[in-house]
């Protein structure tokens, strides 16, 4: 056996080398966030060639032969450790990414970083112009690009599989389609029998809310709620995300609609649930793999927990909802609680994912995941992806988007990342947060009336004990059946779903 007397040298000289790996990946990030809140349009083609300069540099230090042999010499030690101890963690962490990064050329990932970069630009104009050609030759390349990542991994099932375990380590295309189709088959009908009774009256969200308003609430929200503005800060963006430099600075961005007080509100909540994560780790894991969300759908499942479970719930707004008519007076004064709270509950068929109610959402995602599998199956051309996102929409939510810029444009991922894995986390962690959820109710039964009393510490430290401060130890699956003491399974999500809008609409 070694002891750490004999191999602290070498331990010491990975975290170094990690170390120096994760700053890079900071500096890129800070250059990604400028880029998609204040950088001027003219600093955009030098920005994507800064980018890739640095995740290239980043990439090829990470496949060094001599952290290979690091991690090689450390392995003896960490198999003696405790599985869940910081040493054998980040060996196991780094052995795991390790083995991955070896597989692809430091030059494929130069190529793709700038193209990535690239693509967000033509997008971000595309976007609001309606004009899907203009993107189209930028989508066709990603997802040649994206066939070729996942070609450096032979033996897969799927062409996607390489890609999803980038995001949700451990699962699998078919294993997906085989959950969200027992998924779909229960929400499908529960749409429907909601559709079949009055909708309802959200006009109380839809007066004009001006901005400034907005963001000063928001912020008040976010300060009760937890997030610690002396390590994060808000902004604007087209396409609101989370981004981290360090557990001391996690910071947000949201976008406003002056006619829909719901946009801005939810996508905040949302964005905070993220930073709270990552804000959360225990220092220790401090520039290391191990300061990282486990996957996609555990980052997720976070951002939904806050956003849905809580500030959807009838105790946030029993808390909030009279500081916003003081607020708002002229638009709220004469909206009661019980409207307020049904307004911001309601369920419709909707265009866009990102405003989806809780029971339509997991539709929107399954049918881009579906989307996804087709054009890297080559089963979908790219020339045809808005006839076929219509023609989905149309089957599974009974509308037609009537134009790209609320179709097949709406979401930057396919945009700025790849094309495969990048959609089926947020389904997975609207599963997994009912799942935490009533777990961290079950070891406190009294959170929901702390809630009600405007003091969310409660949840927020059952949720940074057993999720945040772990970093990413263990994978999805461990995290759940430790946090819960069972597996993920749809059972809670479609049980918290018929008992929450079986009230709100008398089914």
């Amino acid at each position: 056996m070694q002891t750490l007397s004999k191999t602290e040298p070498q331990l010491l000289e990975l975290k170094k080398r990690l170390t120096e790996i994760r700053d890079i990946e900071a500096a890129s990030a800070v250059l990604y966030w400028d880029q998609a809140t204040y950088m001027p349009p003219g600093g955009a083609a030098a920005r994507g060639r800064q980018m890739a300069t640095l995740q290239q540099i980043a990439h090829e230090k990470f496949v060094d032969p001599a952290i290979g042999q690091l991690l090689e010499d450390l392995q003896p030690y960490a198999d003696s450790l405790p599985y869940d101890s910081f040493e054998a963690s980040l060996v196991r962490i780094a052995r795991r990414n390790y083995d991955r990064a070896v597989q692809v050329p430091s030059a494929f990932v130069a190529q793709f970083s700038l193209h990535r970069a690239e693509s967000y630009n033509v997008w971000a104009k595309a976007r609001p112009e309606n004009d899907f050609a203009a993107v189209r030759p930028y989508l066709e390349k990603t997802v040649e690009l994206s066939r070729e990542y996942a070609n450096f991994f032979p033996g897969y099932e799927h062409i996607a599989d390489p890609l999803i375990n980038n995001t949700d380590y451990g699962m699998k295309a078919n294993t997906l389609r085989e959950l969200f189709g027992q998924l779909r088959s229960h929400l499908v009908p529960i749409v429907e029998a909601i559709a079949a009774n009055p909708p309802a009256d959200d006009a109380c969200l839809r007066q004009h809310f001006p901005e400034a308003q907005q963001v000063d609430f928001g912020l008040e929200v976010l300060e009760r709620l937890g997030y610690d503005f002396q390590r994060g800060r808000q902004d604007k963006t087209h396409h609101p995300f989370t981004t981290s430099f360090s557990i001391g600075d996690v910071r947000i961005t949201t976008r406003y609609d002056e006619y829909n007080l719901n946009e801005g509100l939810s996508s905040t909540i949302h964005e905070m649930g993220h930073a709270l994560y990552e804000l959360g780790f225990d220092p220790q894991l401090e520039g290391t793999p191990l300061a990282d969300g486990v996957s996609s759908g555990v980052h997720e499942s976070q951002s939904r927990l806050w956003e849905n479970l809580v500030g959807r719930s009838r105790e946030f707004c029993t808390y909030f909802y009279p500081r916003l008519q003081a607020l708002f007076s002229s638009q709220l004064a004469d909206v009661s609680l019980d409207t307020f709270y049904r307004a911001l509950n309601k369920v419709q068929r909707g265009l866009i994912r990102t405003e989806a109610d809780e029971v339509t959402y997991n539709l929107h995602v399954t049918l881009r995941f579906d989307l996804e599998l087709a054009l890297l199956e080559g089963q979908l051309a790219v020339r045809d992806l808005p006839e076929a996102w219509n023609a989905r929409y149309k089957a599974d939510l009974g509308i037609v988007p009537d134009s790209d810029r609320v179709g097949c444009l709406q979401d930057v991922h396919w945009y700025t990342g790849v094309v495969g894995g990048m959609f089926q986390g947020y389904t997975l962690g609207n599963l997994m947060s009912v799942q935490f959820y009533q777990a961290a109710i079950a070891s406190n039964p009294h959170i929901p009336e702390s809630l009600r009393q405007g003091e969310f510490g409660p949840l927020h430290e059952w949720l940074k004990h057993n999720i945040y401060a772990l970093g990413c130890k263990y994978t999805a699956a461990e995290l759940v059946e430790r946090a819960t003491g069972k597996p993920l399974s749809i059972d809670p999500f479609i049980g918290y779903i018929r008992q929450k809008y079986g009230q709100l609409y008398t089914l």
